[in-house]
């Protein structure tokens, strides 16, 4: 019943297929059976874009209900760079890498994040959904520049954006942002939208709201907003 409303769904929009499942960053193997039922659904759907994260999630076969940040190190990169160019063969195409939001930050690593999903879309060849409420999560719990990190971004290489709505959680006297999908997206991150379209111009953007649902007629306002945005910029660089 489920893949019948998409290739319903299909027959009328474009569709975008974003992954939770594949394990990008873990050591384990690739599930091979995931990949399979992955492949055979991308062949009935044909969607616009297949999307994952770069995150890891398994490990000695078991799998949590969690998208874990990775270290960013040159073993790192070599390690999904090689997974990524994988699923890309199984499936027969591009697969979009998502950045995901992080509470930690490695001391192993070597690059900062923005290098690393610059660098793993060169090596993989693949292409990147940019998610800014994560971006924006990021910099405010790690303390750097989202603009910076937004400047960054090869713009031939994203395909998709992703906007969100975050809370905000007191851990002693620090305060850290989570991201809950929960409420509407903020001020600060509409405002790095603005600045996403000056440098990556007016890519698919899709607003992420999973729980605590509003009435459909602010799900409705918060689309329109995006419309709003796209067609400005686009007016003024007409």
């Amino acid at each position: 019943m489920q893949r019948e409303i998409l290739q319903q769904t299909r027959a009328l929009y474009p569709v975008s297929l974003h992954g939770v499942g594949l394990s990008l960053g873990s050591a384990d193997p690739l599930d091979a059976v995931h990949l399979r039922t992955l492949s055979e659904l991308v062949g009935a759907i044909e969607p616009l874009f297949v999307s994952e994260h770069l995150a890891w999630g398994s490990v000695d076969g078991r799998f949590m209900n969690d998208l874990l940040p990775l270290p960013y190190t040159e073993e790192a990169l070599r390690h999904t760079a090689s997974r990524v160019r994988a699923v890309q063969d199984a499936l027969g195409r591009e697969l979009l890498i998502e950045n995901v939001s992080s509470y930690l930050e490695f001391n192993a690593s070597q690059m900062t994040e923005w290098e690393f999903l610059a660098a793993l879309a060169a090596e993989s060849g693949c292409a990147l959904l940019l998610d800014l409420n994560n971006l924006y999560v990021n910099s405010q719990n790690h303390g750097f520049d989202p603009r910076h990190y937004l400047s960054c971004m090869p713009a031939a290489r994203v395909r998709e954006m992703h906007l969100a709505g975050h809370g905000v959680k007191c851990i002693g006297a620090r305060q850290v942002l989570i991201d809950t999908h929960a409420t509407s997206v903020c001020a600060a991150v509409w405002e790095l939208y603005a600045a996403a379209l000056e440098h990556l111009g007016p890519v698919p953007t899709l607003i992420e709201w999973d729980a605590d649902l509003p009435s459909l007629d602010v799900l409705v306002a918060e689309a329109c907003k995006i419309e709003q945005m796209q067609r400005l910029h686009r007016a003024v660089a007409a």
